[in-house]
């Protein structure tokens, strides 16, 4: 009974660590764009309780695996079990994300993708690609970048922003979607190691 308690403090806070990580990653220094995901916050809540109340059933399931099966095998599909959960919450993420207003608060967060971008290649001379969704947002940004140009073709993303100087040499993928498959491997890494895992 301990370990399915511990199991299930560790999947909340893990959880609960994930979500909060996804949407503080794209939100960096936007604290005013919080206030854009107020009117989803009950949607999300209660995806995250039915996010719980699955990995409760599931950790009730594991430990009875664990009680008459390998602990390899257990190992396993507990890795699972938690990797679905938080696919789950990744997804909820992003359908929330996609379905955001494109206002100001969006307009600041596209704003502060374009500054990363072009802090990491080191210049204002570039080209910018974003979706057909985020198009006049970027446009409008661009004009506190001197030298940048918004690109004609649109590219495929939730979200965000891709650049590269204007001779091509250097390219950097700033899109929500990049953001957030970075953020995958971190996470499903924490995981393991909580439940001492190795992968």
């Amino acid at each position: 009974m301990t370990t399915n308690l511990a199991l299930e403090g560790t999947i909340d806070k893990i959880l609960k660590n994930t979500e909060n990580s996804i949407l503080s990653s794209l939100k960096i220094s936007l604290d005013d764009s919080k206030h854009n995901l107020d009117d989803s916050v009950t949607k999300l809540e209660s995806e995250y309780d039915k996010i719980i109340s699955d990995g409760k059933k599931e950790a009730d399931k594991l430990e009875k695996q664990i009680v008459g099966g390998s602990d390899i095998e257990a190992r396993n599909k507990q890795l699972l079990a938690l990797e679905a959960a938080v696919n789950r919450v990744f997804t909820t993420a992003l359908e929330q994300i996609t379905n955001s207003a494109r206002n100001s608060e969006y307009a600041n967060l596209i704003k502060s993708l374009l500054e990363e971008s072009t802090k990491i290649l080191g210049t204002t001379q570039v080209k910018v690609f974003t979706n057909a969704k985020d198009k006049d947002v970027v446009k409008s940004s661009l004009s506190n970048f001197a030298g940048s140009e918004l690109s004609s073709k649109t590219i495929d993303c939730i979200g965000g922003v891709k650049i590269e100087s204007k001779d091509g040499a250097m390219k950097f993928d700033n899109t929500i979607d990049a953001k957030i498959d970075r953020l995958k491997p971190l996470i499903r890494k924490e995981i393991a190691s909580k439940f001492g895992v190795k992968q």
